[in-house]
């Protein structure tokens, strides 16, 4: 899986930390407080958008009163707790980025969360060393579907495309590392697990955890 591969690019929740189980929670919690009910399928609908684009869709679909910086303070106050405290790594995580390490792979992030959130979970679990780029939704023009975010990451760790592997848990960020020319895994999560069939079949490789041994031929 890992042959002819410069750089490993990591997609943040639910392929980096098992987080996407937070998220559903605090939607429902944040349009409670404007005594709304979370819509069925709103969780499709934002799948890929970036942090700024995700409230943006809220401002605009529920008519949120307040401005796109404070829907994002408040989802980030609303967040931290869990994020420092309930979110775990995936299984095998530790394991595969020191044997990226040693073997010079370059390690990327490419999330649609906050910066602020991403740089919170990699301070918790002692990560800050081992990645050489961390880009966000909100630094690229388009989030995903669209290839931009990972262009971005390659772009910066001076990798040609074609010679990096994806790791992601959604098929529109499945979609947008193949759109960018990247190799992609697929890696699975309760999120998503009703879609693993689609998954498997739009990325290169999935696996269900980073113990896999495919990982470390």
């Amino acid at each position: 899986m890992l042959k002819d591969v410069d750089a490993v690019i990591f997609d943040l929740d639910g392929s980096l930390v098992d987080s996407m189980w937070i998220w559903q929670k605090i939607d429902i919690e944040y349009l409670g407080r404007f005594g709304i009910s979370l819509p069925e399928g709103l969780q499709g609908q934002i799948e890929g958008m970036s942090f700024s684009e995700t409230a943006g869709f809220f401002k605009e679909q529920f008519g949120i009163p307040h401005t796109i910086q404070q829907i994002k303070a408040d989802w980030n106050a609303m967040a931290w707790d869990k994020y420092s405290h309930e979110v775990p790594l995936k299984e095998g995580v530790n394991r595969f980025l020191d044997w990226c390490r040693e073997q010079g792979i370059l390690l990327g992030i490419a999330t649609s969360n906050s910066r602020e959130l991403v740089q919170n979970v990699t301070a918790v679990h002692g990560l800050e060393d081992y990645f050489s780029c961390i880009m966000t939704g909100c630094d690229v023009a388009r989030g995903k579907p669209s290839p931009d975010i990972y262009l971005a990451v390659a772009q910066k760790l001076q990798v040609e495309p074609g010679r990096c592997l994806v790791f992601e848990d959604i098929i529109p960020g499945i979609q947008a590392g193949k759109a960018a020319g990247m190799k992609v895994c697929a890696v699975e999560d309760a999120y998503s697990i009703v879609q693993k069939e689609e998954k498997a079949a739009l990325a290169d490789y999935y696996i269900e955890d980073f113990l896999d041994e495919r990982l470390y031929g």
